[in-house]
Order: C-alpha cells, then structure tokens, then sequence
C-alpha cells in the first residue's frame, strides 16, 4: 500500500457532513431575506395596479421559491410589505417596500380597492392549498398582535384586509382571538380594528353568515375587545350603531337575550323540581327581571317552558287531558302575575299552541288548557278571541282553531251579553 492510500481518511459515499448548528442558525436567520429579495425579482417588473399580472407571478414564484418553508415572510411582504422583527418592527436592511402589498392601496381606505389585493391572494391560494393553514394560524394572529404599530390609514387597510379574508373563508375568526390581548383591548386599538374587519366582512356576508364564522372561530365574547371598563350590553350596542352597524349591536342583543333566557329555564326546572312554592318562584324571577330584564313576551315563554319541563306525559292516552288541567292549574299561579299585558297573553296562547303541536299527547287537550289558563286570569277574553281572529301561529294553526271554535262562540257571547247589560 503506498503511503498517499494510507494517508487517505476513510469516508462514507452519500453521507452529508453536518454544518455547525452556529453555523446553520447564522446562515437561516439571512434566508428570509433572500427569500424576499427573490420574490421582489418575480414582482418588481410588473406595472402597478395589474392585479391580474401580480397573481400570475405570484403563482409562478411558487413554482422555484420554497412558499411553505416561507410562508409567514410570503403573507408579512404581501399584507404590510416587509419583514418583521419580533416585536413587529419592520427588518432594517435598507429593503424597499414590496412593490406588491396592501399597504399601497388607494388612500381613503375602500373594501373595493383592498378586494382587489385580496383577489390576488384567493388565486394564490387556490393555486397553493397548503397557505392557506400558515396565514390564518400564524402570519394573521402575529400581524394582528402588532396591528398598533402601523399608522391609522395602514392599520384600517390591514383590518379590511383581515375581515375580506375571513369572509371569505381563506381564514377563520379564531386569527381574532390575537385582538384580545391587554396592550390592544386598553386604548380602544381592539374594538376599532374589529369594527373595521366586521364592516368589511359586511360588504359581502350577512350578520347570520358572520355570526356562524365567529361561532366557529371560537370568538364568544365580544366584550373581549373593549376596554375592561367598556364591557356592557349598553357600551357595545351604543358603539357598533354609532359605527354604522346596528346589525351588529342586534345581534349581540338578542344573543344575549338567549343566554338569559337559558338560564332562567334552567333555574325555573330546578326550582320547580324541587317544589318550592309559587310565591317563591314569582320571587325568583322577579329578582332576575330588576337584575337582567329581558322583554315581557320572551319572559312568559321562558315562565312556561321552565313550569312544564318537568311534567311526565307519559301516561295512559285517556288520562293525559286530566294531568294537563292539573298541572297547568298548578303553574298558573307563576304565570298569572307576569300577564299583564295583552301582548303578552297572546304570547303565551301562542307558546301553548306550539307546545301542544310540537308534542302531539297533549294537542287534544289545548282548548281545556285555554280554559284553565282563562279561569286562573292569566289570559283575558279578548285575548283568546284576538289570537282566534289573527293572532295564531302558522304551526296546527287549522287543527288548533277548529278545536277552539266552541270556546270563542262562548266568550263572543258573553261579551256580547255584557254590552246588552250596560
């Protein structure tokens, strides 16, 4: 063996020698910027305000650029046109701004300029399906927490940007979670930059459409964006109507109304389970009523869900008419102090209806729970024959009137009777 074959190391063919981490880390810290700096080449020949031109590079950059490996530098060059540091400073690498970036929308901010961005950014995605997890569970969350960085005009740009992508369905609701945080939520940042995303979401949703989305983003608690001493009912329906979205404030009203309303339910059920006395239970809802009122009608729906939720109507089909009196005699001590009114009375005649057609063991014995619910003062004469007239349901409503017929003569002529008399 010559001395120069022994002098040979030994090596493994197809074994890659591996770099100093040091030396890996110093070298990838640098390749976003080489990534970026790329991606200017692909975009910086096109004219502006060809939209259409910044979509076809774009999708052709995918092609030789490594967009995954990227994407977060992909949605930072083309949302606010540049890198970031963390912290949310822009890279200090004397870089021009991208030559293709919402921040070079038209000034006064318009969803219609901005759509046109976001357009790009659809056709780029369709075109890469795998984006479209980066942007709405890394890129749209960190942008959103540095969202006060950027000046009034950008910030606005950013948020419609943010509600077109959401709206249409390239990111979900739960990127907005990021607004929640202290340093946003106690200048007001927060709740206007969600006014923004929700009014540009509104341009091309509707609220039932929205309010699903941010059901499925995980977004409950709209309060969660004000200020912690701004986070009542009243605040927040005041500002979104003085922002131009009642539909929002609407929203958020009735929702809440239902929150209520479920929970008053489950407190009646209880105590009605527990057979506390009328008296009590009156009390109950009362207390409940100065504390968080909800509208009268609403209210005697909840009243007798609460009472009747409770009644087994299992029973032989001959004797089911005789618990229903029974138990409706029962419960009407409940209901009659919040009758009042004659809307509300025709409520309940209504919530009745729906209650015996929806569980059909009970929907021959509506017109002797009518007749309870009339001797028990809960529900006046004029009510009965208001609600026969025009005031019904559309659910049963021929089976419901025709089994009331003989009720309604009645009363006609006991009114008609009383009239003589004077």
């Amino acid at each position: 063996m010559s001395q120069q074959a022994a002098a040979a190391k030994p090596s493994l063919q197809g074994v890659r020698i591996k770099a100093r981490k040091g030396a890996v880390k110093a070298h990838a810290k640098h390749e976003p910027s080489i990534f970026r700096d790329q991606l200017y080449k692909h975009l910086e020949t096109i004219q502006e305000g060809d939209f259409e031109a910044y979509a076809t590079k774009l999708v052709q950059a995918g092609s030789t650029l490594e967009f995954l490996k990227y994407a977060d530098a992909l949605f930072e060059i083309i949302l606010v046109g540049g890198l970031l540091q963390p912290g949310g400073n822009y890279v200090e690498d004397g870089a021009p701004v991208s030559p293709f970036t919402v921040f070079n929308a038209k000034e006064p901010a318009q969803v219609d300029e901005i759509k046109k961005y976001i357009d790009v950014l659809n056709k780029l995605i369709r075109r890469y399906k795998y984006l479209q997890k980066p942007l709405e569970e890394s890129a749209l969350p960190t942008l959103l927490q540095y969202i006060h960085r950027w000046t009034p005009i950008q910030t606005e740009k950013l948020a419609i940007a943010v509600g077109l992508l959401i709206s249409q369905g390239l990111a979900s609701a739960s990127c907005l979670l990021s607004l929640t945080k202290d340093h946003l939520v106690k200048n007001d940042v927060s709740v206007n930059v969600i006014t923004f995303i929700f009014r540009a979401y509104l341009t091309d949703q509707s609220m039932d459409h929205l309010s699903a989305t941010l059901r499925r983003g995980g977004i409950k608690d709209l309060p969660a964006f004000f200020p912690p001493n701004k986070r009542d009912t009243k605040t927040l329906e005041e500002h979104f109507k003085k922002a131009g979205l009642p539909q929002v404030a609407e929203w958020w009203s009735k929702k809440q109304y239902a929150v209520l309303k479920d929970d008053l339910i489950k407190e009646l059920t209880d105590l009605v389970q527990r057979e506390e006395p009328a008296d009590a239970i009156v009390a109950a809802i009362k207390t409940r009523q100065n504390e968080n009122p909800i509208p009268e009608a609403e209210l005697i729906q909840c009243t007798w869900q609460g009472c009747m939720s409770n009644v087994d109507w299992s029973a032989r089909p001959d004797q089911i008419e005789g618990l229903a009196l029974r138990e409706v005699g029962k419960y009407a001590p409940i209901l009659e102090p919040f009758c009042s009114g004659a809307k509300t009375q025709v409520t309940l005649i209504n919530t009745v209806q729906v209650y015996c057609y929806e569980d059909t063991r009970v929907i021959k014995a509506f017109p002797q729970i009518l007749k309870v619910l009339y001797n028990k003062d809960c529900i006046s004469d004029q009510a009965i024959i208001y609600w026969h007239q025009k005031g019904s349901k559309p659910q049963g409503r021929q089976h419901f009137l025709k089994s009331t017929e003989t009720l309604v003569k009645f009363l006609q002529q006991e009114d008609s009777e009383e009239e003589d008399e004077e």
